[in-house]
Formats: C-alpha cells, sequence, structure tokens
C-alpha cells in the first residue's frame, strides 16, 4: 500500500470543504449541535436542491453530460469530506450510482439524453429488477421474458427484493429475450417505466415493520423497444458492470459507520456492565481490529486504483471485502444482542432513527424496534444480497487461488 493524494485531490479538498461550511445550517460543526423534528425535515427538503445547485449529485460524471468529471481521488477526497462533516451525500442510490453510469457506459446517445438529466436533478427514482424467487446467487436462470410487439416489448414475470420498488418511476430489470439461448445468453437489460397498469408492486414487511423490499409482478407489461441498454441480447454483460459499480468511491469511508456503530455497543456495553466481562471485552477489541481490517483494506483497494494496478488479486478485492464486512456485521450484532443482555428483548424504538445500512427510518409502531435490534436484523441478510458469502468465497477461491472449480450440477 503506497497512498498520497495527488495535488489537485487535495486542492479539491478544500474547495469541497469550504462549501459544505458556506451551506450547512448555521451551527452544524459546533459541539451539540442538535435539530428539531421540523428542522430536520426542512433541511431535507432543502438539501436536495443545494446538492443539484452544487453539481455534487453524480460529480464523477463527464462534464459534457452534467458532471464534474472528477477523477477517482478526488471523487474519493469528497466522500472523506462529506463524511466528516455527517452532510447527506446520495440523491438516488440506484439513480446516480448504478443504473446511470451503466447508461453512460453502454447507453445509446438518445438514452443518454432522456435518461441522465433526470438522475443528475434527482427528478426520477430507481430501482432494481434482477433478483427472482428462484434465481438470486444464480441470476442468470432468471425466467422474466420480453417478447417484442412492434415497438414495444411486453414483459411477464416477477422480480423480488426490489429496494424502493414502491416509490421507483422506473426500473432496470433483466429479462429473457432469446428463450433459445443458454442460460448467460439471451437476456436483455430494459430501462421499464413503472406507472403502468402492466406492473403490480407488493411491499415485504419486515419483523420490524421495515417495507423496504418489494416483490413486482409484471403482466403484459411495456417498455419503449429503443430502451434495450448496451445491445440485444446482452444484458448479462451490461448487468455485471451495473453490480461493479456498488462499491464505487466508498473505499476509504464505508468502515466508518461500522466504526460508529461499534462504539455504540461499546457505550451499551458500559451502560450494562457487560464491559467488565473478560470474554465481551475480548469480543469487543476482535471486532475493533476486524473495522481496522476494513478501513487498511480501503487503502489498498484506492491505492491499486491510483497506481492503475489490474491484476486478478486486485479485481477480486471487492468480492474480499464484501465477504469481510458482511459476516463481520452479522457476528458484531449478535455481540450486541449479548451486550444488551435481557434488555435486548425489550422493543425501545421511537421517532426515526439512523439505523446503520438502511439509514434514517421511522420506527413502526406495530414493532417499535431500537436501532441496534433494527441493525440486527438488517445484518441478517447482509451476507446475501450484493452476493452471498459462499458466492465471494468461490471467487476468491478460483479466480485468485487458483482452486479447482467445484463440482457444478
Amino acid at each position: 500500500m503506497d497512498l498520497n493524494y495527488p495535488a489537485e485531490a487535495e486542492e479539491f479538498r478544500v474547495v469541497v470543504r469550504d462549501w459544505l461550511h458556506a451551506n450547512l445550517p448555521d451551527g452544524w460543526f459546533d459541539d451539540g449541535f442538535e435539530m428539531s423534528t421540523d428542522e430536520r425535515a426542512a433541511f431535507n427538503a432543502s438539501w436536495g436542491e443545494k446538492m443539484v445547485e452544487g453539481g455534487w449529485y453524480c460529480a464523477t460524471w463527464p462534464t459534457e453530460y452534467g458532471g464534474k468529471g472528477l477523477s477517482t481521488p478526488q471523487a474519493v477526497a469528497m466522500a472523506e469530506e462529506f463524511h466528516a462533516a455527517g452532510a447527506p451525500m446520495r440523491g438516488d442510490f440506484f439513480g446516480d450510482t448504478l443504473v446511470g453510469p451503466t447508461i453512460l457506459q453502454w447507453g445509446t446517445e438518445e438514452q443518454k439524453q432522456e435518461f441522465i438529466p433526470g438522475i443528475l436533478r434527482g427528478e426520477v427514482a430507481w430501482c432494481q429488477g434482477f433478483s427472482e424467487p428462484d434465481a438470486g446467487s444464480d441470476l442468470a436462470s432468471l425466467k422474466t421474458t420480453a417478447v417484442l410487439d412492434g415497438d414495444e416489448w411486453v414483459i411477464n414475470g416477477q422480480k423480488i427484493w426490489t429496494t424502493q420498488g414502491f416509490e421507483a418511476d422506473y426500473i432496470f430489470v433483466l429479462c429473457r429475450t432469446d428463450p433459445e439461448a443458454s442460460k448467460h445468453k439471451g437476456i436483455s437489460y430494459l430501462l421499464c417505466p413503472m406507472d403502468q397498469p402492466g406492473i403490480e408492486v407488493r411491499p415485504i414487511e419486515q419483523i420490524d415493520g421495515g417495507a423496504e423490499f418489494c416483490e413486482v409482478f409484471f403482466t403484459e407489461a411495456r417498455c419503449p423497444k429503443d430502451n434495450v441498454v448496451g445491445g440485444l441480447h446482452e444484458g448479462w454483460k451490461v448487468a455485471m458492470t451495473t453490480l461493479g459499480f456498488e462499491r464505487g468511491t466508498s473505499s476509504t469511508t464505508g468502515y466508518r459507520r461500522f466504526e460508529k456503530e461499534l462504539e455504540i455497543i461499546m457505550d451499551a456495553a458500559r451502560e450494562t456492565g457487560a464491559i467488565d466481562n473478560p470474554v465481551v471485552r475480548q469480543e469487543l477489541m476482535k471486532a475493533y481490529s476486524r473495522v481496522q481490517i476494513m478501513r487498511v483494506n480501503g487503502l489498498r483497494s484506492l491505492s491499486a486504483i491510483v497506481q492503475g494496478k489490474k491484476d486478478k488479486g486486485v479485481s477480486a478485492i471487492g468480492a474480499m471485502n464484501k465477504m469481510f464486512w458482511s459476516e463481520y456485521h452479522r457476528d458484531v450484532m449478535e455481540l450486541a444482542m449479548k451486550v444488551l443482555g435481557p434488555d435486548a428483548q425489550v422493543l425501545t424504538g421511537s421517532g426515526v432513527q439512523n439505523v446503520p445500512g438502511y439509514g434514517r427510518r421511522a420506527t413502526s409502531d406495530r414493532y417499535p424496534a431500537s436501532a441496534l435490534q433494527s441493525s440486527f436484523f438488517f445484518s441478517r441478510s447482509e451476507t446475501i444480497w450484493g452476493g452471498t458469502a459462499e458466492i465471494q468465497r468461490n471467487i476468491v477461491g478460483e479466480r485468485v487461488l487458483g482452486l479447482p472449480r467445484g463440482p457444478r450440477a
């Protein structure tokens, strides 16, 4: 690891910091600063407009499409400054982090002109239509079909675990457009409008009352013929690009949510007296060490990017990191419940809470879980979504260590 930010990144860091100080509310950087519920609501309502005016959403995008054309070190410096200030940075994750960059890489000029401006301005909400009831880790087994009918695709099938499907304007959806091709072939990547009679969205309510995930049913849904990204039957290649964008510029900031949460768990251990248990204390320090490993691995990833390294070891860092942090979070949330002891069985949540991985969410009146309890529930899913831990091990074993492929059915 040999990481030194170039001068352009450090100069840009100052620009970002100055903008944040000029645009965040008075007193934001003071110790003990708090906002009332009404003040927080007003801030949330106005912050998106300020971000758009400042050009901070999608700042890494080329200038000809409305971005700032930032280099990777500049983008990381920007992320670090926003994180240090505790300022919201993202508009629509699925739009500005996933489908937007995918359209920029694979889309036609007409698609870029049609869809990119709405993403940049935060006016169009997106969701991802990849997983199906029988096609999760084995995504290429998907069965949702799209058949061309004149100037439109007719889509039939079902998608599941579709985050924010209930509020999205568009879905980028994988459909089988050539049923005779092998399963990785014959798939196309479509940009389909959600507001139509042929699409039904059903929220999937979680045990703590959250319903961020949805089922999406397509029954003779319609999608314009020209909304295929990357070419007909080339959807698998395009989808792999989309999944690659998930890990973006968070290399030096991603670990910090776990660091902050671990501090909360340690405070709880002091309050409950669990800190005096040598076994618990050892587990807390083990958790601290694992968070620091995340920090160092993030720096390794960024160092490799800055130095232009593209060997197979670097390409698998994403798989290793995903496996590492998801299993860490599962383990540390089990430790958190142990630290809380009998209180872990008592529902003490209220109001709007910040839950790592979820963000800010309102507590359910039916099941008022605390932030730590909600995080515990969420951690159970993290070793599954985004590529299961088992799949990540296969990637590392086969592509990095050169181990023989496991038996295939």
